[in-house]
């Protein structure tokens, strides 16, 4: 038996973001969502600049221009928090 199907490179429609959550809609009509502390950089920033996101590409990501801050659709699926620059672990340092 043969099975054929395309697989699609999941891409970002749109963006929610929650005091606590952000939360992407996918144009393959999934939606997922990671906690805003995986953002240190959106978890510290005001509602209003956390608002003020812009779609990157095809929907590869998605970037915050205030804050400088990128997601990427993979990041968000397979569970890449950022890192604070300038913490290193004890067994880096």
């Amino acid at each position: 038996m043969n099975t054929v199907f395309n697989i699609y490179e999941p891409r970002v429609l749109n963006i929610d973001m929650t005091n606590d959550e952000i939360i992407a809609h996918l144009m393959d009509g999934r939606t997922i969502s990671v906690p805003l502390v995986w953002s240190w950089r959106l978890s510290e920033a005001t509602p209003q600049q956390r608002q003020n996101f812009e779609i990157l590409g095809d929907g590869q990501g998605v970037h915050w221009p205030d804050i400088d801050e990128d997601i990427s659709v993979e990041g968000m699926l397979y569970g890449s928090p950022a890192r604070r620059p300038g913490k290193l672990s004890k067994q880096a340092a």
